[in-house]
């Protein structure tokens, strides 16, 4: 079995693996329940935003160099609007939390415990610098959707073993193409919150 190296990069130190970053989440997000058709140019522009954020994080799990999953993190602060508009709707303070974007792993390499390493690095950046709250958002697909695999589960009770609860007065809506669907579509996406205490 291949050595899967852990590394932390942060603020400008990103840059380097941001084509990587972007082609691995286009593969991993083409599933169920994200069906993203994007594109590597829009990726490329999406990432900077980490990169250009002093207190930003992309924890990276590579084998023989190559990125084979990464989990990311950015203050809310420094998110896209989107995901602040919920917190400022409720009068919480964006400034004391630490949002997770995303996490994505190559399916060969499920199964090993790398998406608790994702947490636990990133939940110690976020306390290390500070942040009171750690969260991030997931899509709500429907029951029936048509294209939902009949083996798939909902991540919700691994969230929830992390201590992770659900926030449903905390939505938000969230616009991309699906696979196979001519325009972009807004889909919504609820939070979840931690607390280190």
């Amino acid at each position: 079995m291949e050595q899967i190296e852990i590394d932390t990069v942060s603020g400008r130190d990103i840059t380097p693996w941001l084509e990587d970053i972007a082609k691995l989440r286009l593969q991993v997000f083409r599933e169920f329940p994200y069906l993203y058709e994007g594109s590597l140019d829009y990726e490329s522009d999406y990432l900077k935003k980490y990169a250009s954020s002093d207190k930003s994080v992309f924890i990276l799990a590579k084998v023989n160099r190559k990125v084979v999953g990464a989990a990311t993190g950015l203050p809310l602060i420094d998110a896209d609007e989107e995901f602040q508009a919920p917190f400022k709707e409720h009068g919480l303070n964006i400034s004391q939390y630490f949002y997770f974007g995303e996490s994505v792993l190559d399916k060969n390499f499920r199964g090993r415990g790398i998406g608790h390493m994702f947490f636990d690095a990133r939940e110690a950046f976020a306390w290390h610098n500070c942040f009171r709250w750690t969260t991030f958002c997931a899509v709500e697909r429907p029951e029936n959707h048509p294209q939902r695999p009949p083996n798939y589960r909902p991540l919700n009770q691994f969230w929830e073993a992390r201590g992770y609860q659900q926030r449903p007065e905390l939505n938000t809506c969230y616009s991309w193409q699906d696979i196979g669907e001519p325009e972009e579509t807004s889909k919504p996406m609820i939070f979840w919150i931690k607390s280190p205490v």
